[in-house]
């Protein structure tokens, strides 16, 4: 494989960093409250988005006040912090909260705090005097080591699962939870070889997951009323995906694995932020090439609030399905009632 000098430099600048923590030269510090980490050892999209809602999910419904800390890629103003949710309202828009915190401050109303922060450390401080936070949910923070864990959880994407490495492999020591995502857009003689690779670095628990599309709803209604549109009618109509996403092929495969049928595909940087002129330039690749809907997600969804389209556009929700749910969930609630339990 040859490596980008900026994978290069970031993967030496992350090595440096691991031998300074395990040296205890750099310090790290308790955020006042039970907290459990998601993150990954590669670049690109592995899922963490809807796991980190599946956390904070499982936390709220045991009682716990749950506060999700996420930097806000792509964000305005990147060093401020900003408080994307209270837990029962929206208190930012998209642009300055980032789309991924926008999208779980959606998603987890009622259930969770959204912070977007670059320094964890100080915004758990605040979290926990303003509201009397008694659970952290740090999003991708495997490399953020600056904030101690009681659970650091790894996800794997199935379709790249070892392509371009934040860090060495041989780093999946520090993780207490492994979980391989979109396992079902893969055959399951690969997925016993990923198991046979992770497993040569790590002791810890292995858990499985699919993806199937939980949702189809009119991007108007989007965030308003979910109004769920009929999946199988849908399927059979020439459609165009477009996404924004680190993993942008995956969210187009996972449409064709559940039989939509695309007739074409658009796709922009991570965390981009949509123009009136990307909008066109989408629309008319629809018309070229005979589509009759465009399919979005959800993360791109709330970026398209304020721009016009004349193509009927519906947004795809996914859920994550997990081989084992019911012991995930176990190991999840333990990590907070026993810190660093044996799992």
């Amino acid at each position: 494989m040859i490596l980008s000098p900026f994978v290069r430099l970031y993967g030496a600048i992350a090595n440096l960093r691991n031998t300074l923590y395990e040296r205890e030269i750099f310090k790290s510090f308790p955020l006042g409250a039970r907290t459990i980490s998601v993150g990954n050892i590669t670049f690109g999209g592995t899922g963490k988005t809807p796991f980190v809602a599946f956390v904070a999910e499982v936390l709220a419904e045991h009682g716990e006040k749950v506060c999700i800390l996420t930097r806000g890629y792509g964000r305005e103003n990147a060093k401020q912090r900003v408080l994307v949710s209270d837990g029962e309202n929206i208190l930012a828009n998209v642009r300055t909260s980032g789309d991924e915190p926008f999208e779980l401050a959606n998603n987890l109303l009622g259930k969770a705090i959204i912070i977007a922060d670059a320094n964890r450390v100080e915004a758990a401080k605040w979290a926990r005097e303003k509201f009397g936070v008694t659970v952290f949910v740090l999003d991708d923070a495997f490399q953020h080591q600056r904030a101690q864990r009681d659970l650091d959880i790894v996800l794997i994407d199935a379709t790249k699962p070892f392509s371009i490495l934040r860090e060495p492999l041989k780093n999946l020591k520090r993780a207490d939870l492994i979980v391989i995502t979109r396992a079902n857009l893969v055959s399951e003689n690969q997925i016993t070889d990923y198991k046979l690779q992770i497993t040569r670095f790590t002791n810890a628990p292995i858990f499985i997951s699919g993806n199937k599309i939980s949702n189809l709803t009119n991007l108007q209604d989007f965030s308003i009323q979910r109004k769920t549109t009929n999946n199988g009618q849908l399927t059979t109509d020439n459609a165009l995906a477009f996404c924004a996403l680190g993993n942008p092929n995956n969210f187009f495969e996972q449409l064709r694995h559940e039989n939509f049928n695309l007739v074409g595909t658009v796709k922009f940087s991570d965390h981009h932020f949509y123009t009136q002129t990307d909008i066109e330039r989408i629309e008319t690749e629809a018309i070229e090439t005979g589509a009759e809907v465009l399919i979005t997600t959800a993360k791109d969804a709330v970026k398209l609030k304020d721009l016009r389209l004349d193509f009927p556009c519906l947004v795809a929700e996914s859920e994550m399905i997990f081989g084992d749910e019911k012991k995930l969930r176990e190991i999840i609630f333990r990590a907070i009632k026993n810190p660093k339990s044996k799992i």
